[in-house]
């Protein structure tokens, strides 16, 4: 039987009570890789005509927020944070392309900030990836992707400064 968005949940916020900071979120990205295992559970929480950003929980108690993205075509980001919150991608479906960024200047007013390219690498099906608080990315995708991310906090909720690459 597969594991359901409840279960998994419940998971993520025994991981990440039981074990503050980064190693909270390490178990994190080790249960989701488990969880991209389970294809009744991909199934069921990313299914077909899923929008390209879909809130499936949101823990009333730590804030993290589980996600369901599915890309139809190719779509690119510039480079971004995830402001005073950190993020698990975990790839189900497809490929995504990530870059990370070397902050040069961080955004200011109404300047944005700027980023240098340092590398890029493809996260594949069963790939979790976790971007700590500040670290700069951009994922790109150039076919169908379906993604499952944690968010530390409901990004919904948070103003995030644009960044620039130079």
């Amino acid at each position: 039987m597969a594991m359901t968005i409840e279960q998994f949940a419940a998971q993520c916020h025994d991981a990440l009570r039981t074990h503050p900071g980064t190693a909270g979120r390490e178990k994190v990205v080790e249960l989701v890789r488990a969880a991209l295992k389970d294809a009744g559970f991909i199934a069921a929480a990313i299914p077909e005509g899923t929008p390209e950003r879909k809130v499936l929980y949101e823990d009333p108690e730590l804030g993290f927020a589980i996600l369901a993205h599915a890309y139809q075509g190719a779509k690119n980001s510039k480079p971004h944070d995830h402001g005073p919150s950190w993020a698990i991608y975990g790839q189900a479906e497809g490929e995504t392309i990530m870059t990370d960024w070397e902050c040069v200047e961080r955004p200011s007013g109404d300047k944005p900030g700027k980023a240098r390219r340092k590398h890029d690498y493809v996260l594949k099906p069963g790939d979790a990836y976790l971007y700590e608080p500040g670290v700069l990315h951009s994922p790109r995708r150039d076919a169908a992707t379906r993604l499952l991310r944690i968010e530390g906090l409901n990004m919904d909720k948070v103003k995030r400064l644009p960044y620039e690459a130079i």
